[in-house]
């Protein structure tokens, strides 16, 4: 009677553990799941020349595919852009990218232009203008014709260091065009459908403003340095 007990003891003890070990396991492939389901792996993006903010050599690199006439990428710039900054890109920890995405047809086009003017003439104003094209967005009625070649202008004269009529010649010129041509193929190349797009790294977030998740994907890669 004694082994029998001690054989069914042992048996029971034997299940548990197989059914810790499954729940283990399990537990284990849900978050595997859950974390990569959270990033796409879509490669690094060439930052050369793009206006940058941050460190040279900060171990990370965070770009938003931005488009000045989309609502959701003012909503960005004006909630998860401003912790990012704060937590990590005046570390030294990031530096961040903004590459102009085309989707809103000629408005699209006329603040990539802009923008681009500006960061040739004036590097240093180039955030404070790129914040100010945003904030000018309309609040309502997104789809209204409103970033216009004398809209820029206009947000550009608030700047004292932005030459206007320079920012307007040079927002003619083929050279300019260009600029955004490039970002439209790093927008191809990148397979990038939506905006905000924001990259970490090579691993594209599926919720831009999924903050933990840009926080985790930016930890991991500076552990990785440590």
């Amino acid at each position: 009677m004694k082994n029998n007990k001690k054989k069914q003891s042992g048996m029971k003890f034997a299940v548990l553990l197989t059914l810790l070990a499954v729940g283990i396991l399990a537990a284990i492939v849900v978050l595997t799941n859950q974390q990569s389901a959270s990033t796409v792996e879509t490669g690094e993006v060439d930052i050369t020349g793009q206006p940058t903010l941050g460190e040279s050599d900060a171990p990370v690199t965070v770009v938003e595919f931005g488009d000045f006439k989309c609502p959701s990428c003012k909503a960005w710039g004006e909630t998860v852009y401003p912790q990012l900054v704060a937590d990590y890109v005046d570390r030294g920890d990031v530096k961040f990218s903004y590459i102009n995405v085309l989707f809103h047809g000629n408005e699209s086009v006329v603040g990539s232009l802009a923008a681009e003017a500006v960061y040739e003439q004036s590097p240093e104003s180039y955030w404070d203008f790129h914040k100010a094209l945003f904030a000018a967005q309309p609040t309502e009625n997104h789809d209204a014709a409103w970033l216009t070649l004398e809209k820029a202008i206009e947000v550009a004269a608030e700047f004292p260091a932005i030459d206007q009529v320079q920012m307007k010649a040079d927002m003619e010129k083929q050279e300019t065009m260009d600029k955004v041509e490039a970002d439209k193929a790093l927008v191809e190349e990148h397979s990038v459908a939506m905006t905000p797009t924001i990259v970490v790294n090579g691993q594209t977030l599926e919720d831009p403003f999924d903050y933990d998740a840009i926080k985790a994907l930016i930890d991991e890669a500076l552990a990785e340095e440590n």
